[in-house]
């Protein structure tokens, strides 16, 4: 328990060192943005295929019945998702906020932003806290350092328009500090639900499986294909994916 607590932590925190890198970097370039954030996307795809699916298929004790029971879960993990992003806007559609020219305007729509990232991290850290409720550290920790990686552009990206929007700086990191809690919770709530009910296991990782998959395909290449730096993310993408796959067997 005190190792998914210290993970937790460091998921968690990897949002808020992204929010201290955006305040010593406040204008990075779209395309650098791009580049870090698709080697996040990368990281993560990796991470819900190897660390995720695949061995809720493994757990499932493979065959017909385990497959159906993981294609099931990642859709399910998908729409939830997908339910989720009806209550909210859109990350993609925020990240673009012209806040320096209507500062006081675009106030609501930048808190609703760093809602919609708060939110966004809950089946984040689930999907964390699931890893470590299989009892197989490795592939816990290759879910962790992904999500991580992705948590530190994420990080990043919402301090600009939230300074920009006349948000004072104390404020600023308070609120990064709170999206970075809510995937603590999340972590502590995935292990804990796995750790209670270990039948569910199969499911559960199925389940945070889709939930990455949909936040890579729906919010994160998404927005990196969106500042004309298409060819340099896409790379950056397959860059993410092979190192976590080399990772991966390595510690296998």
């Amino acid at each position: 328990m005190e190792l998914v607590l210290i993970t937790a932590l460091g998921v968690g925190g990897a949002t808020v060192m992204g929010a201290l890198i955006g305040f010593a970097f406040k204008k990075l370039s779209h395309k650098f943005s791009d580049i870090i954030l698709s080697f996040a996307a990368g990281v993560m795809l990796a991470a819900a295929v190897l660390g995720l699916i695949l061995p809720s298929i493994e757990y499932g004790g493979g065959g017909w019945m385990a497959l159906l029971i993981t294609i099931v879960g990642i859709f399910v993990g998908a729409v939830c998702l997908n339910l989720i992003d009806h209550i909210v806007p859109h990350l993609h559609k925020l990240a673009g906020v012209d806040s320096e020219k209507h500062p006081n305007k675009n106030l609501n729509r930048v808190l609703l932003f760093v809602l919609a990232i708060a939110i966004h991290n809950l089946p984040e850290g689930i999907a964390a806290g699931v890893g470590f409720g299989s009892g197989d550290t490795s592939q816990a920790f290759l879910i962790a350092g992904g999500i991580a990686l992705q948590n530190i552009p994420e990080g990043v990206v919402i301090i600009g328009p939230m300074l920009s929007a006349g948000i004072s700086p104390r404020k600023v990191f308070v609120s990064a500090l709170i999206t970075g809690l809510v995937e603590v919770v999340g972590t502590l709530l995935g292990y804990c639900a796995v750790s209670v009910a270990s039948f569910i296991l199969p499911f559960a990782l199925a389940f945070a499986g889709g939930t990455m998959l949909y936040v890579v395909s729906d919010e994160m290449i998404l927005e990196t294909h969106a500042h004309g730096s298409e060819r340099g993310a896409t790379y950056s993408l397959l860059i993410g994916f092979c190192v976590m796959l080399v990772t991966d067997v390595l510690l296998g």
